[in-house]
Formats: structure tokens, sequence, C-alpha cells
């Protein structure tokens, strides 16, 4: 009978155990480490129970997005998830003991965390960190957050818009030595790398390519401090500034190639080449918007405008000059016109002295008439007298109109060659089509190298 009650009594010992191991719960694990808000123990100082060891933090950090690139600001803006993780030396337990609870969650305020900044920060994440922090039985803390980074950021446009970017984020303590406060990673770059790829959502105009991770010590106001930089390289997406930028400033020199085709005789010819100047000037405006003015090196695409603007320019200038030496030609058919006038005039003037002499040939013969109506006796004497200055007069007369007949002869050679050089161009519109046929072929042999340097720099060169 007894032995039969002791194995009764512990049945009902053993059900009555049952339930108090179930009803385990996080307070009992906090009552256990006595961990409260008004534990200074916890949050006051370094969880380290020699002064002399430092705190070892392991940080890792995961590019989520990138958000925004701003070249004339220089500030880079990435979505970020950064994980902490230290080991606190008053934090123990056993997870046998509290039902194999191994992990609490606790707000961030009741323990110590590590005092890390990012250097290249200029703004601070608006977003509320995240309010909770993790705790392990071994005492390895975990703090993951995710922020918002607006950070400052060097950028190379030197070979915009085939450029490559790479954006630093240095974290370091603010007031740990490295005697105190010692950073490392776990993941390698490859890994960080490919970690961050598989997490990415999104990239703005640019190609996430690799993220490197590197530790270093360096010297802060003549403190020694343990340093991790995480290295953002990333390639800027080229297609659409292809296609809204080069592509129509190439479209306005084939323009100005095509005007070569227009009259120089008329002003379409050079109202259509300032207009497509003017075009490439805009153009040049709104690079100007683009890109910063603190580059240590001129871009290639600003000297690939000035180029298409030099050889636009020049192009200008010529044509200006073809249009000055074609008017200087048509102002010398105006003096060779006055010319013909005075020609015109002469032979008017001829012509009236022609019709003077035939008015006085007709007085004389009507002296003649006059002469036969005298007497006989008178008419020997009368006769032979009129009849010598007659011929003397008659001599003279038939001298002057072979002169006249020569210079009318000379004035109409002199007519007609004028009327058969009106057809012909003159000596400076010839000179023009040769000036426009040579400058045509160096514009094109200029526009070929200038286009096959720029694809070469653009391609082969170190920024």
């Amino acid at each position: 009978m007894m032995l039969a009650g002791f194995f009764f009594l512990l049945v009902l010992t053993a059900v009555d155990g049952q339930p108090s191991a179930a009803m385990c719960s996080y307070q009992d694990v906090l009552n256990y480490l006595n961990l409260t808000s008004s534990n200074e123990l916890f949050s006051m100082t370094r969880p380290v129970k020699d002064y002399r060891q430092p705190t070892k933090v392991t940080l890792e950090v995961l590019l989520y997005a990138i958000l925004d690139v701003k070249e004339i600001d220089q500030t880079f803006v990435p979505y970020v998830w950064i994980f902490m993780i230290w080991h606190n030396q008053y934090i123990k337990w056993d997870p046998n003991k509290f039902c194999g609870i191994t992990s609490v969650s606790l707000p961030t305020e009741i323990l110590w965390k590590p005092d890390l900044t990012i250097e290249e920060m200029t703004e601070k994440d608006k977003a509320p960190p995240s309010p909770l922090l993790i705790i392990h039985s071994n005492g390895r803390v975990v703090v993951q957050n995710d922020q918002v980074l607006v950070s400052s950021c060097r950028m190379h446009v030197y070979k915009f818009p085939f450029d490559t970017q790479s954006c630093t984020l240095s974290f370091r303590s603010v007031v740990h030595s490295v005697d105190e406060l010692q950073l490392d990673h776990k993941y390698s770059s490859s890994e960080a790398t490919n970690w961050s790829r598989e997490a990415m959502r999104t990239q703005y105009e640019w190609l996430f390519i690799d993220m490197t991770v590197t530790n270093k010590t360096v010297n802060t106001f003549g403190m020694q401090q343990d340093m991790i930089i995480y290295t953002i390289n990333m390639k800027r997406r080229s297609v659409l500034y292809i296609v809204n930028f080069l592509l129509p400033v190439l479209f306005f020199l084939c323009l100005d190639l095509a005007s070569f085709l227009i009259s120089d005789s008329g002003g379409e010819k050079l109202s259509f080449k300032v207009t497509v100047l003017l075009a490439v000037t805009v153009m040049q405006l709104i690079l100007n918007e683009i890109l910063p003015s603190s580059s240590d090196k001129i871009p290639l695409i600003v000297v690939f405008c000035i180029g298409i603007f030099a050889l636009m320019m020049l192009s200008l200038l010529e044509t200006i000059l073809v249009m000055y030496l074609m008017e200087k030609d048509s102002a010398s058919p105006d003096s060779e016109a006055d010319e013909d006038q005075n020609l015109s005039e002469d032979c008017n003037k001829h012509g009236k002295a022609k019709s003077q002499s035939s008015e006085g040939e007709k007085k004389k013969w009507s002296q003649c008439a006059c002469i036969c109506d005298v007497p006989a006796e008178e008419t020997p004497n009368i006769l032979l007298k009129s009849s010598g200055s007659q011929l003397t007069e008659e001599s003279h007369d038939f001298d002057r109109l072979s002169d006249e007949l020569r210079e009318g002869m000379k004035i109409l050679t002199l007519l007609l060659k004028s009327r058969k050089e009106e057809g012909k161009p003159g000596y400076w519109t010839r000179m023009t089509k040769t000036i426009n046929k040579v400058f045509f072929i160096l514009y094109v042999i200029a526009a070929g190298l200038f286009l096959l340097c720029m694809c070469f720099s653009w391609t082969h060169s170190h920024e």
C-alpha cells in the first residue's frame, strides 16, 4: 500500500510540474537578468567587465536601392539596411531553464549601442529608427535599421554620359578609440555584392556594378579609430542621353552640312545657319544645368558641344564671306551699266550732230537754187566761186562723216561686248564657287576627324 501511494504521489508531482515548465515568458528572462529601464548597468557604459577589453562590433550594409544621384549637388541618395552585432558581457542565460527561449526583443533605449556615424552623410534620415533590438542567450546583441542616406559623393563627370561613379559610406565611432571599439565585417566584398544585387529594388538611371568593403585605422583629431568603408560602384545608363542630347546635336551638324545646297544669292542660307547655331546654344544651356561646375577637367561632352559649335560658326563666317564677295561682284555690273548709259548718251549726241549736218547740206542746196536765178552775165564768176567753196566743204563733211562712223562702230562693239558679258558670272562669283567647294571638303574632313577623336576619347580615356 505504501509503495502504491508513493508512485501515485510521484505521478501527481509530474502532472503538476508540466504546466509550470510550459508557462515561461520573456519577462522571466528579463527578471532573471534584472534587465530594466532603470538599471544603468546596461545603458550607461560599454558592456564589458574589464575596461581594457575592447568591444568588437560587426557591421554589415545591404544596398537596397539607389534612389538618386545629383551631379550638380554632388550627392548620393541610397536606401540601405544596416546590421550591427556586438557582445554584451552582462547578458547570458540558459535557454533550457526558460523553456528554450534563445532570444528576446527589447526597446533600443534600454541597452548601450555603438555610436557609429557616417562621415559622408550630409542630412539625417527623417524616418524614425527601428524601435527594437534583439538579445540572444549567449550575450549577442543585434540591431538592424533601414535608412535613406543623403551623402556627399565626389562626381567624376569627365566621360559623361558614359561615366562610372564610386560613392563611399565610411562608418566610424564618434568618441571611442580603437582600444575601446573595434569594427569588423563578416561578409567579403563579393558576398556583399551578391547580397545587395539580390535585394536591389530600384537603381534609378544607374546600373549597380559591385560593392567593396575595406577596413582601416584612421587618425581623427589625434585619436586612432577603426573605420569600415563601403564603396558602391555604379555605371550610368547612357541610352537616354544619347537619344535626347548627343543625336540631336549631330542632327544639327548634318543640317549645317546640308545648308551648303542652299543658294548664296539670297539671305535664306544665312538665316538658316544662324537658327541652327542658336539651337546648339540651347543644348549647351541644358547641359550646363546637369554638370557640376567644380569638376577638375572639362567634360568630354562639353568639348563635343564646343567643337560642333566652332564648326558651325566657321561655316557661318564662310557664308558671310561668300555673300560679301558676291555683293562686291554685283557692284561692278552697276558701274558697267553706268558706262553703257554714257555710251548711249554719246550716241544720241552724235545723232543730233548728224541731223545738224544734213540741215547744213539743205541750206547749201538752197543756195545753189538761188544761184540759178542770177542773170546770165553774172553766172560764170559766181559758179566758179561757188563750185570751189562747195568742193572744199563737201570734203570736210565726208571726213567728219567717216570719223563719226568710226566712233559709232566703236560704240556698237562696246555695247555688244557688255551685253555678252552680262550673261557670264563675274570674277568674285566664280571665286565663291571655288571657295564653297574647298570649304565643304575641309568641313567634312574636320567634322569626321573630330567625331572620331571624340569616340576614341569616350571609349579609351581614364577619368
